[in-house]
């Protein structure tokens, strides 16, 4: 009979460690109440920005927790309880609200902040998990974390409490998001940069419009539609109807289906292909370069709500974008 291999002592320590801060999540979840609602309402009432403040290991966290919220459409900070009572006490102002974090909440070196929101009346959050503490006690509104071992074995190194801040001030941030109706196009303006921000550019973004635009009429005869198309450099022009809505386009496809004798003497009605494929302004660029490869076309007219043209976009601009 063939012997069991014994399991990793590291990875049992791995699953101990992610069981109980699993375990301690459900527990966060299911204890939430109103006064998380409570916190909302705060943190929306604020006219100022939301000052996040705690020490150690719960002062990284709540760094993380203020670059949540200023992503997601909640200007807020990271203020050092520390350097705050040498000065930084300034950076909170009226119409700013606080929220912070300290799992005993009896950090002596938040003492000056808490007593700074109580001298000038300025909205205080606290995130502890001792109810009786000075921090809860000071506080205009309490999240009170769930109690829970932390997952060091000597029960001393800051692990589940951590996580159990940290998650709650996701979800403080996605509520907020979600009650401002912050958009997938307002979080593309914070994140203009990297894979995020390229995912997220809109087609008006990068397309070309106004005097760029190849545009003509079905009357037009070919050899100046021909004309627009070389100086355009788009391989393509469109045809507007007496509306100025897009009914048509000429791409070199056409020309090649068309190439006779005759083809300069006739009109772009017809040569063109009528109803070709368009892409909303405000739709998102990857859509259009999608679009782009499963129809195997290079260009693509940009069309208004009313159907006009209002710009074109190359496959090449989609690429140089960092679409892909």
């Amino acid at each position: 009979m063939a012997t069991q291999l014994k399991e990793s002592p590291d990875l049992l320590a791995a699953r101990r460690v992610l069981s109980i801060e699993g375990d301690s999540l459900k527990a966060l979840a299911a204890a939430l109440d109103g006064s998380f609602v409570a916190a909302v309402e705060a943190l929306l009432a604020a006219t100022g920005r939301v000052v996040v403040t705690g020490m150690g290991k719960s002062g990284h966290v709540a760094r993380k927790i203020a670059a949540t919220l200023s992503s997601t459409g909640t200007p807020a900070l990271y203020v050092h309880p520390g350097e705050a009572s040498h000065g930084d006490l300034g950076m909170i102002a009226e119409g700013d609200a606080v929220v912070a974090l300290s799992n005993s909440g009896n950090t002596s070196e938040l003492s000056d902040v808490i007593a700074y929101t109580r001298r000038f009346g300025i909205t205080l959050i606290a995130m502890t998990a001792r109810r009786g503490s000075t921090l809860a006690k000071e506080a205009d509104c309490v999240l009170l974390l769930p109690e829970a071992e932390e997952a060091c074995p000597m029960g001393l190194a800051p692990t589940t409490s951590t996580t159990l801040m940290l998650a709650l001030g996701d979800a403080l941030a996605v509520a907020l998001l979600e009650r401002k109706q912050f958009s997938s196009s307002d979080f593309q303006l914070l994140h203009p940069g990297g894979t995020l921000g390229r995912r997220l550019l809109r087609v008006d973004d990068i397309m070309h419009g106004g005097d760029e635009l190849p545009l003509t009429t079905p009357e037009t005869p070919m050899r100046d539609a021909i004309i627009i198309m070389t100086t355009r450099r788009f391989g393509c022009v469109g045809v507007t109807g007496e509306d100025g809505r897009l009914m048509g386009i000429v791409t070199d496809g056409d020309l090649r289906r068309h190439m006779n004798a005759d083809l300069l003497s006739q009109s772009v009605a017809e040569v063109m292909t009528a109803e070709p494929k368009t892409i909303r302004q405000r739709a998102l660029a990857a859509e259009a370069l999608g679009l782009m490869n499963r129809q195997a076309i290079t260009s693509l007219f940009v069309v208004a709500d009313n159907g006009r043209p209002a710009g074109i976009l190359h496959i090449h601009d989609c690429l140089r974008a960092g679409i892909a």
